[in-house]
Formats: structure tokens, sequence, C-alpha cells
């Protein structure tokens, strides 16, 4: 960079940036300039970014006094943005010339020859690390993404794909990003060995892993595509079938996978230890259990004299933690300790309980509710503010407001209150699903011509929770009107309330029964009663007023029956 004085042709100093690094020696280097006010700024070398944008940068404005700090500090300004790879700056005159050199972005994200993944969600995981349209062309964050594309086609098995990048020019110093992929053919698994097995099968052991060799439907499952996922699935089931069958002390000593030169085969050996087979000779419960010794005991399911069980194990221990959770305790902490006793080939458990602190709830928080309104949500909860924690009623709490049928998805968090250690909030989040429902039909005929039918039915109008329901039926022969209305809290209760009116017309065709009308108008009220989380009992009444018509050409007997 040069900065000429506006009375002298030769440089007051002189500097160079070339990495972030030459900054700090930028500023060492420097030779003093005699300081001058900026009567102007002229920006040179911009093709895509804003004049605007590089003065929001500047630390010089017209009016100041420029000098040799200043100068500095303007090129690690703009060389900071990460927008441009030379910046210089120079005078003419009383003028400040900012001249840039700017780095490439990115025109577009291109995909050729991809049939294993969506290219949408490839498209959005690339403008997570910074590989997207508009953003500045970084070279090393399109090999990271290439590295990243490779990576995922092993871990499905297609270990003879290729992924080409190529990086082309555009205009305004732009470059096109296509990533080009040979995804070659599908690695299948050819055999699956089990090695150190003896009191089970091959075939039994194999019948617990999710990876299979071809068969009839793989094509359709996919089973016989090996994944370093899928296999560590497997292992763990492995582990598990073990464990449940008194195996307290197998091991998984180490996996193998193989494949053939032309990547079309893959062998997958798993060796294990299987260890001992053991019996429980004792189990129980030491800790702080507030008198409810014999309420936890019950909950354990592994027995004195039982083959040992390891997921019997953890539900027992699941479900005293979450016994305990009911009464305030959301942080307990239960663990089994083993004494295993290798000759007898017996283990005795002592399961742990440490309750911790009890805690309440501070505040119930809802979230992505921009329709439905707050005391909606909050009337189906059953666990309140300012009371002990219960884990169970939190639960049902979230079950009810998914059943509302307002929502897509229903989460729940229950996070620690900071700088306290005795409460929690319960965060609930919703996602809004559309919950109205429009039908519209139309019918023609020689006697009722064109017939009109519709329904309109809305749940939570307006986000109330209320239900509206209107019902039409424009036909000559049979025509209605129906409006219903129900509300799923007329008290506080939950006792539920529908009212509906209607009006029907009833006109059957002369042809077949003779000329006569029967108009019905009524209405009803019904009243819903809960006598249980999910039950609910029903009583109502209607009332219908029903007249008939008749004219002249009615049979007389219709005439006779009316005027009686």
């Amino acid at each position: 960079m040069k900065l000429h004085s506006a009375h002298s042709p030769a440089p007051i100093f002189s500097r160079s940036l070339i990495a972030a690094a030459a900054l700090t020696l930028c500023a060492g280097q420097a030779f003093a300039v005699e300081p001058f006010v900026v009567k102007d700024i002229r920006v040179e070398g911009i093709q895509r970014t804003e004049a605007g944008t590089v003065f929001s940068y500047l630390p010089v404005r017209v009016g100041d006094t420029f000098t040799d700090e200043k100068g500095t500090a303007a090129i690690k300004a703009l060389y900071a943005t990460g927008f441009f790879k030379d910046v210089r700056v120079e005078a003419e005159g009383d003028v400040l010339v900012v001249q840039v050199e700017e780095r490439p972005a990115i025109a577009s994200v291109d995909f050729t020859g991809i049939k294993e993944f969506d290219k949408e969600q490839l498209t959005k995981a690339l403008k997570e690390i910074g590989v997207a349209e508009s953003r500045i062309f970084d070279k090393s964050q399109v090999d990271r993404a290439e590295q990243e594309l490779k990576r995922q086609y092993l871990s499905r098995g297609l270990y003879g794909a290729k992924v080409t990048t190529t990086i082309t020019p555009v205009e305004r110093n732009r470059v096109a990003v296509t990533f080009a992929v040979d995804e070659g053919d599908t690695s299948r698994i050819k055999q699956i060995n089990v090695v150190g097995n003896k009191a089970f099968s091959d075939g039994t052991l194999r019948d617990q892993l999710k990876l299979t060799t071809p068969g009839w439907f793989t094509w359709y499952t996919k089973a016989d595509q090996y994944s370093k996922q899928k296999l560590a699935g497997d292992i763990e089931s492995l582990r598990s079938y073990y464990l449940d069958r008194g195996y307290l002390e197998m091991q998984i000593e180490s996996t193998q996978v193989s494949i053939t030169p032309d990547k079309k085969d893959i062998y997958v050996t798993i060796n294990i230890n299987e260890g001992e087979k053991y019996t429980v000779s004792d189990i129980k419960l030491d800790g702080e259990m507030f008198g409810m010794e014999a309420d936890l005991a019950s909950l354990v399911q592994l027995k004195k004299g039982e083959i040992y069980s390891g997921s019997k194990l953890t539900d027992s221990t699941k479900k005293i933690s979450e016994r305990l959770g009911n009464f305030g305790y959301a942080f307990a902490n239960v663990n089994a300790n083993p004494n295993v006793d290798r000759e007898k080939k017996e283990v005795a458990f002592t399961i742990m309980v440490d309750p911790g602190k009890r805690v309440y709830v501070r505040h119930i928080n809802i979230a992505g509710n921009t329709k439905t309104r707050d005391e909606v949500i909050r009337r189906e909860f059953r666990q309140f503010e300012d009371s002990w924690y219960d884990g169970e009623k939190i639960k049902l709490s979230r079950d009810r407001v998914d059943r509302l049928g307002y929502f897509k998805e229903v989460t729940v968090e229950t996070p620690e209150v900071p700088n306290s250690n005795d409460q929690i909030d319960v965060n609930l989040k919703v996602e809004e699903k559309p919950t109205g429902n429009i039908m519209i039909g139309a019918g023609f005929s020689q006697t009722d011509k064109l017939s009109l039918t519709g329904s309109i039915s809305q749940e939570n109008a307006f986000g109330s929770g209320n239900t509206i329901g209107i019902d039409v039926n424009t036909s000559s022969r049979y025509r209605t009107i129906a409006v219903s209305q129900t509300n799923p809290y007329f008290t506080d209760d939950g006792v539920s309330r529908t009212y509906e009116v209607f009006l029907r017309t009833i006109r059957p065709s002369a042809y077949t029964t003779g000329d006569y009308r029967v108009k019905t108008i009524g209405g009803s009220v019904k009243f819903g009663v809960p006598f249980s989380e999910l039950d609910r009992i029903f009583f109502g009444i209607g009332i219908e007023n029903t007249k008939v018509d008749t004219d002249t050409t009615s049979p007389s007997l219709y005439r006779q029956y009316v005027r009686d």
C-alpha cells in the first residue's frame, strides 16, 4: 500500500498486506505520515460490494484528520471483514482513495449424480459451514465439504463413491461450485461371523443383528448395506442379548470389517468373550427413602434366585428414579452396585438411592403457540407453578396438550433455574398445525337440477379451543342447514358443552309419493362430564318442531292426515 502526499509525488510510507500476520508488521514498519484533513473518500475495485459497506467499516470519515495510525486501522478493519484479498489506501491530494480486491463470492452450489441423499438437505448442511450462494468463497471450506460428503458415502457402505469438486469462474468476480458424484456400486455384506460364542449358535446371534447378508427382501430393506452406525447398533443389541441372559461380564473384544479389492463385498467379524452365566444371589436397597422402602422395593423387577438380566436391572433403577420424581425429587440418582462372586457364579446388587434435593416448579413457560391462546394450553396442565415437581403429572400434562390435536409437535424440557438448587422451570414448546376442514360438493339431476353441499369445521376457532361447524345442503328434496359449537371447558372442571341448531326441509318427488313438504326446526345441547383423564360421560336434551305442508296436488289421504 502506498500513501502519497498531496504535495509530493514521492511516497511518504509503504506497506504491503498479504496475510493477517502482516498487519502487525505494517504498524511497526510504517514511516511517519504528515496528517491531513480528508475532503473526500473514494473506493475503487469493488464489483459486488456496495461502497456504503466499505464506508461503514472505515474508521475514517470526511472531515477527519488522517494519520498513520488511522491508515493502519483502516487496513485492519477492511481486511477483517473477509470480503477482500487485498486492501490499499492512497492519497490524491486531500482525497483518500481506498483500493480493494474482492474475494470471489459463490454464485451457485450444484450437485450432480447424487441419488443416496436429498439435495435440499445437503444444501442446508453446506450452508451451515459457509458454502452457500452469495457467501464469500473459501477453498478450505469447499474442501471440507467435499471430504464430509465422501465420509457420508463411506458411512452408508458406498465405498466406490467418488466426489469431484469443480470451481468455475463466472461474471462479477463470482464462482460456481459443483459437486459431481459418481456413487458407484453399493457394497454388500457377503458374510457376518461371530467368533467366541459357545452358549448360543451363530444363527441365533445373527438373528439379533439388523445387518445381514443379501436375501429376498434386502433390495428393499437395505439391511445388507454396511454402515458404521448400523454395526454399532448391532453390537449393542448383541451385548444386550447376552446381558439379559445372565452373562454379566460379556465383552465385545474387537470387530473387523474388510472389503474386497473391487469394493463390492464386505466381510464383518465380531469377536466376543461370553464370560460366565450369573445368578442373582441377593438384591437390596440402601440410602434415603423417606419411609417408602416397601413401595420402592416393589418396583425392583430382578429377584433373588433369578438369572441376571441387564434390562430388568436398568428398568428397576429407572422406575425407582421416576417414582421419587413424583414426590419432587427431580434429580434422584439411583445406581446398582454389583458384588460378583466368580466362584459361585453369583452376583448380589445393592441399589443405592440418593434422592437429592426436593425441587418445585417456578414457572411454566409456553412457546410456539402463534395462534392458540396460552390459557387453552395451561388448562390442560396437571403440574402447577409453585408446587412440588411431579414427573408423572408433567408427562400427563404433555400428553393432554398433544391430545388436543392442535399441534404437530409438543415437547417439554425441565431446566434448572440458574443460581438455585431447588427450582426448575417447565418449558413447553409446541408447533401449530392447521385445524380447519372445508368440504364442498356439487350434484346435478333432472329433479334437483344443480345442488350444492358443503361443510366447514374449525377446531380451535380463533385460538380459543372451541369448535365451530356449519353444514349446508341445497338440494330441493333434502335441504338443510346446521350450525354447531363446542366449548370443551364450559366449566373450569372440564365439563364440555355442545350447542346445535338446524333447519331441515324434506320434499319428496311428486312422481313417487305425492307432493308435500316436511319442515323441521330444532336444536340440542349436550354436556360431557369427565370421570377420568381419558373418558367422559355425555348427556343432553334436544327439541324439534316438525310441520307438514300440503297443497291441492297432494293426495287426499295426505291432506286428511294433516287436517286431523
